[in-house]
């Protein structure tokens, strides 16, 4: 292995972990957990009092596959992998560590950052919002973002298909910043028609991911991106969205972190008003204007 996984300081232990790719992100949480309170713990201790594994098979399991990567995954390989792609390495132990992720529920424990990681240090707006947006949620995007970008607000969006796309497209056509947090890898695209965006964003803006290389587009990965999207931000503004949708579990994850979330309001006969309609029956402020979303974001920034 070249290095005895013992003689790693905690901050490298969770980056190597993050790494290998085995580890959930609630299994991060408790790994950082259980050697923030003591650096020397061992994985059969960590393991044995993990409560999602209190299940003795289970806990086997897990030793095994941890076992099984440490084999094929030395730490020296894989560090000089990401060092070789110029992907640079956030921890929650890190002074520069956004503080909307420290106060959540579940902070990400390392994220794998391409681009300015210094974008991190702007304040942040969530966009999201449909995958297949109507005329009316394009007109909407191409009337918000000029006068956000132009105070310098970092768009923050998921670089999927539709508002996502757009919203990091818009941006850079305005000559503003924009961060992309995704579901898979840093080096896999998904949706693949995104692939050239991506690239670009990882040279001129910033892409994240709490996954690493090589990590395909699972359906639980993108559920758990948006707990990511939400808490970066000051704030989460909602385009279009249908009933039930991925914008809505961004806009709900918001919520519950204290965020504040806006939605712009549609046609109560259309289906992709259906969600945002519903968010400001509920409470979610009602904007019409990027002035209403810049008002609001100032108060915090004072």
């Amino acid at each position: 292995m070249g290095m005895n996984r013992g003689d790693l300081v905690v901050r490298d232990k969770l980056i190597y972990h993050a790494m290998m790719g085995v580890c959930t992100p609630h299994f991060m949480k408790h790994l950082h957990l259980a050697w923030t309170e003591n650096p020397f713990c061992s994985m059969e201790e960590i393991v044995h009092s993990y409560v999602p594994m209190s299940n003795e098979s289970k806990q086997q399991k897990l030793k095994a596959t941890l076992e099984a990567a440490y084999s094929k995954m030395p730490y020296k390989e894989l560090s000089d992998l990401y060092r070789n792609k110029d992907i640079q390495i956030l921890t929650i132990l890190d002074k520069g560590y956004p503080s909307g992720w420290m106060n959540s529920y579940l902070p990400p424990i390392v994220v794998f950052c391409a681009g300015n990681i210094r974008l991190l240090e702007q304040p942040c707006l969530s966009v999201v919002g449909s995958r297949s947006p109507t005329a009316y949620g394009k007109a909407v995007l191409d009337e918000m973002i000029p006068p956000l970008v132009a105070e310098g607000v970092t768009l923050v969006s998921g670089l999927a298909k539709g508002i996502d796309q757009m919203v990091h497209s818009r941006a850079i056509g305005n000559g503003g910043a924009t961060i992309g947090v995704i579901g898979t890898g840093l080096d896999v695209s998904y949706p693949r028609e995104n692939a050239s965006l991506q690239r670009k964003m990882m040279a001129e803006q910033l892409v994240i991911s709490e996954y690493p290389l090589g990590a395909k587009p699972e359906r639980f990965h993108f559920p758990m991106r948006n707990r990511l999207i939400a808490n970066l931000s000051l704030a989460t503004l909602v385009i279009e969205a249908t009933e039930k949708s991925g914008s809505l579990i961004t806009a709900n994850l918001a919520l519950q972190e204290n965020r504040d979330v806006f939605a712009v309001p549609g046609n109560i006969t259309s289906r992709l008003s259906v969600g945002t309609n519903q968010l400001i029956k509920a409470g979610a402020a009602c904007v019409l204007s990027a002035t209403d979303v810049l008002e609001e974001m100032k108060t915090q920034w004072d």
